[in-house]
């Protein structure tokens, strides 16, 4: 093609005048060299000591204007620390904005994408209204909120695009109900990903996975050649991912990519391509690699050092002739859409512009701070004027009057110091003091401890099982059965997908047949993986789908771990309520056979997922309520299914999908006086078994099902037990010091339980080591009826040796 016919097509495509076309054009031009001013300005404001940590994009200014260009309302971005260019270019963020992120301003006007709770580069739209509903997200361009970890936004992609396909195929959800979410599956789920992030299995799980399901993903790979300091010939095969991907490239006979390849410089090109991508993947639903070759990095990583140290001159000297705003400026003067002139002027503005900007976000930040640091000082000064300690306190009000750019902690700690030194005096100003400290406290966990959870699954209220005359007994799997019938023909946007839940019913036949009554689009199968089960669960969740992603095992939660700790369970935080993905994890777990089969790993569960509820039910029919419950709710949470219990007999209730078991809320399923034993589980029905042994010597147990383990115990009902029986026994089968210890903490250290003590307290937990193979194997590594008996006679030995004497010894 000639340099005429090029410029030529470009203007043809997009039906418009010269002039026109030379006013989009130079306003691609503006917002490049913006983006390009933000991030020098930014990396300077760091190594200022102004911000703590910049990650910029430039070098990748001009491939993100041609992606801006064909996302439309409707369509999500699964994004990468490196798209403020794209963000700027949309609209959804100000260079102003922008830069209160670098400085961490904690206000959600200012810094709309987490109110600095995120650092800068991580960027999201809100998808929730300030009154908690849904916004209509087919009516603005979405960004999910980013998250740090290399490849951790992949497998939300896959479900953000998995939604379309969903609302396209699914006939109960073509309704105008879900209009705000969707409009006929016509949207595109766009990825971005460095090049070298391409290495990480998430990446390859979720490409395989979009593949075969042919969802509308547009995947755009930077590619600058490196991975921080490592080349890509250490990184991809064939130093290059699409070459490395060919075989993924559908044809006539199979179904599978179209891949794509452009340079990052090539500002005519990149726009062709990216509008032939867009219009394949929106109206086919056919998933889309674009290999943006030859993009540069022109500061570098991030402002932790310098590129000069790990590239050679040579390489250094391609990216200043290859620098992508420097080839759009070549392409502009040499077809004459604007004069030299012309671009100057719109280099200055810009550059003008940005630092007017940078400024008023800087003085935005620290303005409220200083607001702030006034009336500290003069309470200070206050109490210094009265207090025997005057000399002391001018000496904290000279220093805190020193800092030129104070922040938070500083004025509380000025705060705190003073409030020790007069510890022992009273005056009005004093008072005045503490209660400034109480109001900055209070504004302090709003800024930045709030919204880990939403708390509206706490509200949910409590609805009993209801039974008929002859309180008909089941097998525990069809309890569960009959609640997921209820739940998918009361709720059309219910999914429920997992390993073998489809057609086989799941591997306990919790799903019996449902896929063949409500069909593929809502129960189906998936591939062996973990992380993009997850992941399709979160992306969809978040475009207003309530799917229930299974995990076969809870030992395979492992694989998933990782998505749901940094992306599922910190959305609510890290946007600060503005963004949510109410994903309800089924999986099943506790004791079976064998190592890999058997895993409790409750400590690591409760470390990780914080931002997630935790739902432990001993039973089917609790386990069917705690759906029912969170399905009533908008949080996500994790339940584990006891394993055992799938044969064995419950009632069947007849209010399916109705009833619901509160969260937090324990169960008292035996009394007694000398003993509480602390549990859930499958360990309930053994520690019953073991309390009835224990009758016959005269102990009485009393036995707290806590049902959840977060929340736990929200009313304080195990301390009113300790109350009565002064002692505690912590039964679970995690590895010593895990989730005993986290029950131990809560109702020892919380509750105060440790005041109403009269024996030490103790725990029972299952081995160290991973459970051995058998039914030996399970007596041996896990607590057993006899090992329950023996720690709680144990107890009442220590207390009175001559009633309960040494059974052993």
């Amino acid at each position: 093609m000639s340099n005429k016919e090029e410029l030529s097509g470009i203007s043809e495509k997009r039906e418009i005048s010269f002039s026109e076309f030379k006013d989009v054009v130079l306003r691609d031009y503006r917002i490049a060299i913006e983006s390009r001013e933000a991030s020098l300005l930014g990396r300077k404001e760091v190594l200022q000591g102004k911000a703590k940590f910049g990650i910029f994009g430039d070098g990748k200014e001009i491939a993100q204007i041609a992606m801006a260009k064909v996302f439309q309302p409707g369509d999500f971005r699964s994004g990468y620390y490196r798209d403020q260019t794209f963000m700027f270019a949309k609209g959804l963020l100000t260079i102003q904005e922008w830069f209160a992120g670098l400085y961490a301003h904690a206000n959600l006007k200012a810094e709309p994408s987490s109110a600095g709770r995120q650092m800068g580069g991580h960027y999201s739209t809100h998808s929730i209204n300030p009154d908690s509903t849904w916004a209509k997200l087919t009516e603005q361009c979405n960004s999910s909120s980013d998250i740090s970890p290399t490849g951790g936004q992949m497998p939300r992609l896959l479900g953000l695009a998995m939604a379309s396909k969903q609302y396209r195929n699914t006939p109960v959800l073509q309704n105008p109900d879900f209009n705000k979410f969707s409009k006929e599956g016509n949207e595109i789920a766009f990825g971005t990903i460095g090049d070298a992030s391409t290495s990480e299995g998430m990446f390859w799980e979720t490409i395989n996975a979009a593949g075969v399901m042919q969802v509308p993903m547009l995947v755009s790979v930077w590619d600058d050649g490196y991975g921080i300091s490592v080349p890509k010939d250490y990184q991809t095969t064939k130093n290059s991912i699409s070459e490395a991907l060919k075989g993924m490239q559908r044809d006539k006979a199979s179904k599978g990519y179209e891949i794509l390849k452009v340079k990052g410089w090539d500002y005519s090109a990149l726009c062709e391509t990216y509008e032939k991508a867009a219009q394949l993947c929106r109206t086919e639903h056919v998933p889309i690699l674009l290999h943006i070759e030859e993009c540069t990095q022109p500061q570098g990583h991030s402002t932790s050092g310098s590129h000069e140290r790990y590239k050679t001159p040579e390489r250094l000297q391609w990216e200043k002739d290859f620098d992508g705003i420097k080839k759009m400026k070549e392409w502009v003067l040499k077809f004459a859409i604007a004069t030299d002139a012309e671009l100057l002027h719109i280099e200055e503005q810009a550059r003008t512009d940005v630092k007017d900007a940078k400024n008023l976000a800087w003085k935005g930040y620290l303005d409220e701070i200083k607001e702030e640091q006034a009336v500290v000082l003069g309470l200070l000064q206050s109490i210094s004027a009265s207090s025997t300690h005057g000399t002391a306190i001018t000496k904290i009000i000279t220093d805190l009057k020193a800092i030129k750019d104070p922040l938070r902690r500083d004025l509380v700690s000025a705060i705190k110091m003073v409030l020790r030194i007069t510890r022992n005096e009273k005056s009005t100003e004093r008072e005045a003091l503490l209660n400034l400290n109480n109001e900055f406290t209070t504004k302090n966990i709003e800024r930045y401890d709030s919204l880990l959870y939403t708390s509206d699954a706490l509200t949910v209220k409590e609805e009993s099982p209801i039974y008929d005359a002859e309180e008909t007994q089941v097998n525990g799997h069809e309890v569960l059965r009959d609640n997921f019938d209820a739940i998918l023909e009361k709720y059309p946007n219910v999914l429920i997908f997992g390993e073998d839940v489809g057609k086989l019913g799941d591997v306990n036949q919790g799903l019996e047949n449902l896929q063949k009554k409500y069909g593929e689009e809502r129960v189906f199968d998936t591939g062996i993986r973990e992380a993009t089960i997850l992941g399709q669960a979160i992306g969809m969740a978040m475009r207003g789908l309530r799917p229930i992603a299974e995990i076969e095992y809870l030992d395979y939660l492992l694989y998933a771990l990782q998505i749901m700790s940094d992306d599922l369970a910190t959305l609510a935080y890290r946007t600060v309520g503005t963004q949510r993905a109410p994903v309800i994890v089924r999986t099943r777990g506790h004791r079976l056979e064998g190592i890999w089969h058997s895993g409790s790993p409750m400590g690591m569960v409760l470390n990780a997922l914080r931002g997630m509820y935790v739902c432990v039910p001993r039973n089917m029919t609790h386990a069917a309520g705690f759906y029912n419950t969170l399905l009533a709710s908008n949080e996500p949470a994790l339940i584990i299914e006891p394993l055992n219990s799938y044969r064995l007999k419950e009632k069947r209730p007849t209010n399916m999908g109705d009833f619901k078991i509160p969260l937090g809320v324990p169960e008292i399923i035996r009394e007694g006086n000398d003993v509480t034993i602390v549990t859930y589980g499958p360990l309930c029905r053994m520690s019953l078994e073991a309390a009835q042994q224990l009758e016959a010597y005269n102990i009485s147990v009393e036995i707290i099902d806590v049902r959840t383990l977060l929340p736990f115990d929200v009313n304080n009902m195990i301390v009113e037990s300790l109350k009565k029986t002064n002692r505690v026994l912590f039964l679970d089968e995690d590895v010593p010091g895990g989730a005993s210890a986290y029950m131990m903490q809560k109702a020892l250290e919380e509750q105060g339980g440790y005041s109403y003590l009269d024996s030490p307290p103790k725990t029972l937990t299952s081995k160290e080591h991973r459970p051995a193979y058998g039914s030996d194997g399970d007596y041996f590594s896990k607590p057993s009826v006899d090992d329950i008996f023996d720690a709680v006679y144990s107890i009442m030995n220590e207390v009175d040796p001559s009633n309960y004497p040494e059974i052993y010894s």
